[in-house]
């Protein structure tokens, strides 16, 4: 009677232990930092409204600059927005900002088979802006190749994510 039991678990184990781990592709989503705005796994988009207002945001030309990274809004009526605190933690905090933390977030979506959730396909697109803002301001030859190439398998990420399974 017991052996069915054991089995089982066994089996069970077995399984789990076959599956690949699944690692977060922005780990620090889940870490807070002292005196930043407190948000664990932040998402700025909860409605067509947000959607409406990041997109206009983008076109007024934010910039995610400087050596920590801050958001420029140009438009200060935009900037004064409540919510756009959330997306300014997000691309302060959250994006991968170094060439190694994009590679490997490129590398986890590469291995990914199901579709992105709403606040990893966020904050890939953004992450998308920002290497781009990066390239325009790359002069080093070697470097900026090196950003295009994670530019474009980041592109191919989210166009592969968007097509019908």
């Amino acid at each position: 009677m017991a052996w069915p039991l054991l089995i089982s678990v066994y089996l069970s184990i077995y399984l789990a232990a076959a599956q690949p781990s699944r690692r977060a592709l922005y780990p620090s989503a889940y870490r807070i930092k002292r005196g930043t705005y407190s948000l664990i796994n932040p998402s700025f988009q909860r409605s067509v409204e947000d959607v409406n207002l990041l997109y206009e945001i983008l076109l007024t030309g934010m910039q995610i600059q400087g050596p920590d990274h801050t958001v420029l809004i140009p438009d200060m009526e935009l900037a004064s927005l409540k919510s756009v605190k959330k997306l300014e933690v997000i691309c302060e905090d959250v994006l991968p900002k170094t060439l190694s933390d994009i590679r490997r977030l490129t590398a986890g979506l590469a291995q990914r088979r199901q579709p992105l959730n709403q606040q990893d396909f966020e904050r890939t697109v953004l992450t998308l802006v920002y290497i781009i803002q990066t390239l325009g301001r790359i002069s080093n030859q070697q470097q900026r190749e090196a950003w295009t190439v994670s530019m474009v398998q980041l592109f191919r990420a989210i166009q592969k994510d968007l097509r019908p399974s």
